[in-house]
């Protein structure tokens, strides 16, 4: 992505900003209730009530959690383990806690979204979102065309953000049809702010500003 073509777009429109509960806010979802947020530098994972932005759990994970969300039924989560920082998903349940499920591939992977069925997987330098079963397979590669910092789904849509990192931290949101053949990516709008994480919670979406430990919430413009 070009700064001089961000600029011929619209830009997000804020709706509120939020200081992280802590520092490196990384990992984001909405599960109808609450938001669940990590702490890249901290290791831990947090449950927000959003009505009065206090905690309202704190979780010991398994690793480094860089990505989360929300199904049916349960958490699913990036998590990071070792010197390598080599990648896995696991499900969490509270009854049963955290569940190894399979490795990412090639050790890789960051952000995850959900589409009622599958669970879906971006890896940031590949520049691709994978689909999964529910052995862990991948399915299907979806080329996004840039480096990939979150996406989610929004009635039937992917929502994704996507841009370069170095130097400037140069962010879009973007939307595609999963359901065509070959999906194409269309740029709708600029993130003005080094964005990790995207989630939809109802009537917003939401992202981490994480080095500035915070977290916005944001609409389309019109």
């Amino acid at each position: 992505m070009l700064s001089g073509y961000n600029l011929k777009l619209p830009t997000i429109k804020e709706r509120q900003r939020f200081p992280s509960p802590a520092v490196t806010p990384q990992a984001l979802a909405w599960d109808g209730k609450d938001l669940w947020m990590s702490s890249r530098d901290l290791g831990t994972l947090y449950k927000i009530g959003i009505d009065r932005w206090k905690v309202v759990q704190e979780i010991d994970p398994p690793g480094i959690v860089w990505a989360a969300v929300a199904t049916n039924c349960a958490m699913y989560f990036t998590i990071g383990k070792g010197l390598n920082d080599d990648r896995y998903v696991y499900r969490y349940a509270a009854e049963s806690g955290f569940t190894n499920l399979f490795v990412c591939p090639e050790f890789t992977g960051s952000y995850l979204s959900y589409d009622a069925e599958n669970l879906y997987l971006s890896q940031w330098y590949e520049k691709r979102i994978l689909k999964f079963d529910n052995k862990g397979n991948v399915i299907r590669k979806i080329d996004i065309g840039a480096e990939i910092c979150g996406h989610t789904f929004v009635d039937g849509m992917i929502y994704v953000l996507r841009g370069v990192e170095k130097p400037n931290e140069d962010w879009t949101i973007a939307r595609l049809d999963p359901r065509e053949d070959r999906p194409e990516v269309r740029d709708i709008a600029v993130v003005p702010f080094a964005c990790r994480s995207l989630t939809f919670a109802g009537e917003l979406f939401w992202s981490n500003y994480r080095a500035q430990d915070t977290i916005i919430s944001f609409s389309l413009p019109n």
